[in-house]
């Protein structure tokens, strides 16, 4: 389910302590603690990172658009499509921008049985690029106008293009007119500076983020509670097996046939 956005400034919620432990919780050691928690903050993190990966897109986002002035892709409850400004950004890096306001958040999620992205907005409606390249979020079922792929650009790690099923790529059209503001359009046909977007996410739905950030806390137990786990001293060469074992999920297997070596050398 996904949760509520948060933006900056506003105050977290206080979460209620859990009173009762469950019985795996009662034999659990610090370092299996420690990876629940850190397994949970994983879940709750609401920090916004980049996109590094078609793979990696999924839930709220914020597209990022290569305009002067820093703007992302935006709609309004009449489904009307536009440039807004971002203001949470740091020194006009598109790489640290977050939204502001929830007109600037999409939901993205990879239509089933496909490769293809579809991307909600703030009221519920889909993004959709008719055959004139104009952009709207009016409808609330998938057809191929709502059907995006995302493509790595080639020579700029952590952009893309988006691409919509006519073969024609989501750009932004610099203005000049009095109120400078941007146009965004889907009816670019070669890629280009002007059709090269970031694409940033909560750190949550990033699987390799979250990953990694539970491997590390695996990574993390004591010399101390292997020895309390397997009943004896290890050496050098044990102590680093069962850290292995951690990192790779078979730790369990490998804690066994120590035990099992345990009783040998007791009874034998």
């Amino acid at each position: 389910m996904v949760k509520p956005l948060s933006f900056k400034g506003d105050k977290k919620p206080k979460k209620r302590k859990r009173t009762e432990a469950g019985p795996s919780a009662e034999h659990a050691g610090p370092s299996d603690l420690a990876v629940a928690a850190t397994a949970e903050e994983a879940d709750n993190d609401d920090s916004w990172v980049s996109a590094e990966a078609a793979g990696d897109v999924s839930g709220p986002v914020i597209l990022v658009l290569p305009t002067d002035t820093p703007t992302c892709l935006a709609c309004d409850a009449n489904g009307k499509v536009f440039t807004d400004p971002i203001v949470n950004i740091v020194d006009a890096n598109p790489a640290s921008a977050e939204p502001h306001d929830v007109r600037q958040v999409w939901v993205a999620n990879k239509i089933f049985g496909t490769e293809n992205f579809r991307f909600k907005g703030r009221y519920g409606k889909y993004l959709s690029c008719d055959k004139y390249g104009i952009l709207t979020a009016t409808s609330e079922a998938i057809s191929d106008l709502e059907s995006w792929t995302l493509i790595p650009t080639a020579d700029t790690p952590g952009t893309f293009q988006i691409q919509s099923q006519r073969e024609t790529f989501l750009t932004i059209k610099e203005r000049t007119g009095a109120n400078g503001i941007p146009e965004v359009r889907g009816d670019a046909t070669e890629i280009s500076f002007n059709t090269t977007l970031r694409i940033r996410m909560q750190a949550r739905f990033k699987p390799k983020l979250k990953a990694s950030k539970e491997e590390k806390a695996r990574e993390k137990i004591s010399r101390r509670e292997l020895e309390e786990a397997v009943g004896r001293r290890l050496d050098e060469d044990e102590v680093k097996t069962l850290k292995k074992a951690r990192r790779e999920g078979d730790y369990h297997e490998h804690l066994l046939d120590l035990k099992t070596k345990n009783k040998h050398d007791k009874y034998g």
